[in-house]
């Protein structure tokens, strides 16, 4: 398969926007990442997909825990910046912002959902891993996901807001 044709098959499957963070004896780290997906309700578990030579997928490793944070529409900034948009690697990209007190990993204030994982297997495939976590923890709101579809961001409608159009 040609990289170019993959690629840009995949930019028509829309995805949700999510912050992956950890915190533990590597440091505290966050980045923006767009595969994610759940494996298992029993027992419950999600996978991520991080770049092998990104500071997340070293991050995740090394604290064996971290959480994904599925941002609400409107938050195409924050997207931007945890994915390094102006930002050297080693600025903390936690500095200014919101985060919920009391949480066991850091959890944005500006994410609907939010899923704190335990690493439970990781799989190396081409240039990722595939981090297989169970869900310890889950919190939900009713906000609308922000999605990426073809290089951009986009506002998920519910099919009946559509049908009243």
């Amino acid at each position: 398969m040609d990289r170019a044709d993959f690629i840009r098959a995949m930019r028509t499957v829309a995805h949700s926007v999510t912050v992956v963070t950890s915190d533990g004896p590597e440091g505290r780290w966050g980045s923006t990442v767009s595969a994610f997906t759940s494996v298992s309700a029993d027992p419950p578990s999600i996978l991520v997909c991080l770049h092998a030579d990104s500071r997340i997928a070293e991050t995740v490793h090394a604290n064996g825990r971290y959480a994904v944070n599925v941002l609400r529409e409107g938050e195409r900034s924050l997207a931007e910046h945890f994915a390094g948009r102006g930002l050297t690697r080693e600025q903390d990209r936690f500095e200014g912002v919101a985060l919920v007190e009391g949480a066991t990993l850091p959890s944005l204030a500006a994410a609907h959902t939010v899923f704190i994982c335990t690493v439970k297997e990781s799989i190396r495939c081409g240039s990722h891993w595939i981090v297989i976590g169970t869900v310890d923890e889950a919190s939900s709101g009713t906000a609308r996901p922000l999605a990426y579809l073809d290089g951009d961001y986009v506002a998920v409608i519910p099919h009946d807001a559509e049908r009243s159009r």
